[in-house]
């Protein structure tokens, strides 16, 4: 029953996942996290943070990661991961039929106009549901881990956005300032 749980989730989550995988994590965290608890918040934010650094789009390294997690199988990981892929695959090969020859269409170039938005405020949704106690801390409970973990928000920021540091480079660079912060 837990593997057509999975494939139905993940399907779904594929299925309207527009925006990519950072636009996903707000639907896999209310799925996973609240509504099926199939990981702990800290797990969902241990699966960000490993899904960053591993090869391939995060929202498919989250679905492989979740299906082993709540499964114990591979199994579970085939599944989930073909459950977030295959409404995409679908999608992309009737679109890509029928967008070449309608793409000056004005209905087309509207729906896509009003598409574009819409992307960007999943992203920004998926963005503040990643700012939260696990990653932050709060300032009452302990604010070293609160002030620490807002300084290398705040670096690595400005770090990818003003001197176009390599993502790469920030998260091995912001890795070992936490190890040795925090050892």
């Amino acid at each position: 029953m837990i593997y057509l749980q999975l494939f139905y989730t993940f399907f779904k989550i594929g299925l309207f996942g527009f925006g990519g995988g950072y636009a996903m994590l707000s639907m896999i965290q209310g799925e996973v996290v609240t509504r099926h608890e199939w990981i702990s918040p800290q797990e969902f934010t241990d699966i960000v943070a490993i899904s960053q650094m591993t090869p391939g789009p995060i929202g498919i390294n989250a679905a492989t990661y979740v299906g082993f997690t709540s499964t114990g199988t591979i199994w579970g990981s085939v599944i989930a991961t073909f459950a977030v892929v295959l409404p995409s695959f679908i999608l992309m090969l009737t679109i890509s039929k029928f967008f070449l020859k309608y793409q000056k269409n004005p209905v087309v170039e509207s729906i896509f106009s009003g598409l574009r938005p819409a992307v960007v405020g999943l992203l920004a949704s998926a963005a503040l549901v990643l700012m939260n106690t696990e990653n932050f801390g709060t300032p009452t409970d302990d604010s070293y881990s609160f002030i620490i973990s807002l300084l290398i928000f705040i670096i690595t920021f400005i770090g990818t956005k003003k001197y176009k540091i390599n993502p790469i480079l920030m998260i091995v660079i912001c890795g070992i300032v936490g190890w040795i912060l925090y050892e």
